[in-house]
């Protein structure tokens, strides 16, 4: 993609397989927990699922940004080498943070005493945890192999190795739900695991010709060392982590709440129902630092097509959660019982302008990644997390709502605030002429 001209087609065109990508693992959640809610227990199974894929969240978190990291840095052999190495680094210490978690003191003292589970669903959350074991270092090993493909322009293997994550995923669970007797929690998180673990090994075949590639272009005057990586890293390691705190936080206060036990069994489900949308916001992440760096002088496009995205996908989440559709969504597709789907429709109507807002924290995050000012985006994420805490702690211990309601409205909250946040950053920033217009 080296033309001079970026028209709107070619934003759709380089942006279009990494939102496949994003929505085919957005999928993966309603799907995992329509066949959980199929199965005996559903309520607990779901409760110990969600608990369960929020701890994985929270351990993976730190290598999450490795594919935002790679787009920007990767550029020679040296970049290439350096990225990998710290990648595999920090793939061995999220792997051992899950073992850690695992150790029985120390898994009862934050399940058990912290956010106060009981029998049956703490020994289904621990056991379901368990399996995600391998869950983090293959996300890590992929998402900076997909950050390689995007380096080359080649978006569109991201999306054939997703379409195997989704299709190994989805085999597993269903061959387990046929097939064995084993609880619907344990099911979901094997299924996850298997899927990332095929997902990783396919992107790092369509990779190898783009890795090729890169060692063998023309080295780059700056040589990227260890000490910058980590420098430039920390704060992008830190987003996501404290960003994905807010889950467990969340599920904490949730379980204090009016209505624990429904609140726990369906934000999993509004979550990733709000989730599939809000994927397109995160996927044109990349899209904007790629592009960015490639047309210098069509950021107004770039922003144009996301100003586009918010809109449209917004609007579609709001034409499910507003209408008749969220029968349909919640009692046919998720399979919940009447009284679960009554009790979600409320705070997913809540949470459905989420997408827009996640397109502009996006939007506002890679004006920061493309100039290497990573602090900011790691203050912005600790501003949502506690905006989030105090409004869920404010609005539980007031006893208006149910849980799952005080959850939606302090996600909303904690979101909005670091979008203004961000906005006032940025105007300060340019003020000081060390940050363009993107």
């Amino acid at each position: 993609m080296n033309n001079k001209q970026l028209t709107y087609t070619k934003i759709f065109k380089f942006w279009f397989p990494l939102a496949s990508t994003w929505l085919m693992m957005a999928l993966e959640g309603p799907i995992l927990a329509a066949i959980i809610a199929r199965l005996p227990n559903e309520k607990v199974n779901l409760a110990a699922y969600g608990i369960a894929l929020a701890f994985g969240l929270i351990l993976e978190s730190p290598i999450i940004m490795i594919m935002a990291a790679a787009t920007a840095l990767i550029k020679d052999k040296n970049s290439y080498q350096k990225i990998r190495n710290f990648t595999m680094m920090l793939n061995f210490i999220v792997t051992i943070c899950i073992l850690i978690l695992l150790l029985p003191q120390v898994f009862n003292f934050i399940a058990g005493k912290l956010i106060g589970l009981k029998e049956p669903v703490y020994t289904l959350t621990y056991n379901a945890t368990m399996f995600l074991l391998p869950w983090p270092g293959a996300i890590g090993y992929r998402r900076l192999y997909q950050g390689v493909l995007i380096v080359n322009d080649k978006t569109k293997f991201i999306a054939y190795s997703t379409i195997i994550r989704l299709v190994s995923n989805i085999s597993t669970a269903f061959l387990l739900y046929k097939f064995t007797i084993i609880d619907g929690a344990y099911i979901g998180t094997i299924a996850l695991s298997t899927g990332v673990i095929f997902e990783a090994l396919a992107v790092r075949i369509m990779a190898h010709k783009s890795v090729k590639e890169i060692i063998n272009r023309k080295p780059t005057k700056e040589q990227l060392t260890y000490k910058f990586i980590s420098k430039y890293y920390y704060p992008l390691a830190l987003t996501p982590f404290i960003a994905l705190s807010s889950q467990p936080i969340v599920t904490f206060f949730l379980g204090k709440s009016l209505k624990a036990l429904e609140s726990l069994a369906v934000m999993p489900v509004v979550y990733s129902l709000t989730f599939i949308f809000r994927s397109i916001g995160l996927s044109y992440q990349e899209v904007i630092i790629a592009l960015t760096n490639q047309y210098p002088d069509f950021k107004h496009k770039i922003r144009n097509f996301a100003i586009i995205l918010a809109i449209t996908v917004t609007s579609l989440l709001y034409s499910i959660t507003a209408t008749p559709l969220s029968d349909i969504y919640f009692l046919k597709l998720s399979g919940l019982s009447y009284e679960l789907a009554e009790f979600a429709k409320t705070p997913a109507l809540i949470m459905s302008i989420m997408p827009a807002l996640t397109l502009l924290l996006t939007y506002q995050r890679s004006i920061f990644i493309l100039q290497k000012i990573t602090l900011p985006i790691t203050i912005g994420t600790i501003i949502e997390v506690l905006g989030i805490i105090i409004v869920i702690s404010f609005l539980i211990k007031m006893k208006i709502f149910v849980g799952a309601i005080c959850a939606a409205l302090a996600f909303v909250s904690g979101r909005l605030l670091a979008n203004i946040y961000f906005h006032i950053s940025i105007f300060f920033v340019k003020r000081r002429k060390n940050v363009k217009n993107v």
